[in-house]
């Protein structure tokens, strides 16, 4: 299976949570593990406003994981998503927009904690 897995998974990972521990299944398993560049970013900003091991966890992130960039056609069909959902969703930011489109186009399974992801089929909760 593939799995992409999203900032707030990651945080979870590192903090060693129950919900964590899902993410560690999937990653040890024989699953492909994805993760955009996107995310990295998130998960380092988080971790360094909280004074923790940013180094470490992004050390983590590259040894477990592929890295996906951003395409222009990711960035297209993320802008549209993002536009039709941001008139119902006020919160839903280009990023999750991002992550979706992204994940789509690899065909993976979104591993997160964000509740906007509820609403897409190829997302799993942790």
């Amino acid at each position: 299976m593939k799995y992409l897995i999203d900032s707030s998974a990651w945080i979870e990972y590192f903090s060693g949570s129950s919900s964590g521990e899902k993410v560690s299944k999937a990653i040890e398993s024989k699953n492909e593990v994805y993760t955009t560049a996107l995310n990295i970013g998130e998960v380092i900003s988080l971790l360094k406003r909280g004074e923790d091991n940013f180094e470490m966890c992004y050390e983590g992130i590259i040894k477990r994981s592929h890295i996906i960039e951003v395409t222009p056609k990711i960035a297209k069909e993320a802008g549209i998503l993002h536009g039709e959902f941001k008139k119902t969703m006020p919160n839903f930011s280009l990023a999750d927009a991002i992550i979706i489109k992204t994940a789509e186009s690899i065909q993976a399974t979104i591993l997160t904690k964000d509740t906007h992801f509820k609403k897409f089929p190829n997302s799993e909760f942790i």
